[in-house]
């Protein structure tokens, strides 16, 4: 009886987890640029037993030898899909949207407290207030964007026109004729197993990991720059597919019903072993 209720409170654990991430991408399925993440389940480890001695018993056997006892199921990987979102027209000067799905924005935020290099594929920018005559590029939470050198990208208050072209180049027009550019600062993942979500739909490494950031993404910077793919005045929307993030929800809530009747079931016939006189 323990060892059932032990591999059903295992694997509720691990499906209370697969639970939070499933809620995760359904509150984000109206998140610009959002990716969802995919859990996949293993076994824990387990006991082998050897039922038969006699090895000349076994001859012609088709099932496995020996009896394989579990300790239930956790979960394996949470895998960040890539996948792209559908394209919305807004017409907003300021609206990107990218249309090659490896491709991130970089922005500072200091979520832990400092300043770090985040990524995003949100494109709804706005322009906020710095000091007297100057405005700063936000994203939609209002983090500054950042340039291709990792720089805050600012302009004079008095612009009064903006475009930005097909390979992230930003061009503000003054009120006196004269223009200021800047180039988004961008990135392509090559890895995105070692992204994590840091909260307000931005994605970045993890800082205790021990791997060189250059395995996983790449600068794009120079002739690199050729290669971005974007669509202006639009947005990407989240790549969640709420039909099957409920289907999947279903799913869970099913399993975790079933391990927690086999806990009941479990307590209940230990109770009629340790009631017997």
């Amino acid at each position: 009886m323990n060892r059932s209720m032990i591999i059903a409170s295992n694997t509720m654990n691990q499906l209370q987890k697969q639970l939070d991430i499933i809620s995760n991408n359904m509150a984000n399925a109206d998140t610009n640029g959002f990716k969802k993440r995919e859990v996949t389940f293993t076994d824990l480890l387990a006991q082998s037993f050897n039922n038969q001695p006699n090895k000349n018993d076994e001859i012609g056997r088709l099932t496995p030898e020996e009896i394989r006892l579990g300790t239930g199921a956790k979960m394996a990987q949470a895998q960040l899909v890539l996948t792209q979102g559908n394209i919305k027209d807004t017409g907003r000067p300021l609206d990107v949207a990218l249309t090659n799905e490896k491709q991130f924005f970089k922005v500072m935020s200091n979520k832990n407290g400092k300043n770090e290099v985040c990524y995003t594929r949100d494109g709804n920018f706005s322009l906020s207030p710095m000091g007297t005559n100057e405005v700063v590029l936000v994203n939609s939470s209002g983090y500054p964007v950042l340039d291709e050198n990792n720089q805050m990208i600012i302009f004079n208050k008095n612009a009064k026109d903006y475009a930005i072209s097909n390979n992230g180049k930003i061009t503000v027009t003054l009120a006196n004729g004269k223009q200021q550019t800047a180039n988004l600062g961008m990135i392509s993942v090559r890895k995105p197993q070692f992204l994590e979500q840091i909260g307000e739909n931005l994605l970045g490494i993890p800082a205790k990991a021990n791997i060189n950031i250059n395995d996983v993404l790449t600068e794009m910077t120079g002739p690199l720059r050729n290669q971005i793919s974007m669509k202006r005045g639009s947005l990407e929307t989240s790549n969640v597919d709420t039909g099957k993030e409920m289907t999947d929800l279903i799913n869970v809530q099913r399993s975790y019903q079933f391990q927690s009747k086999a806990i009941t079931m479990s307590d209940q016939m230990m109770g009629l072993i340790n009631g017997i006189r």
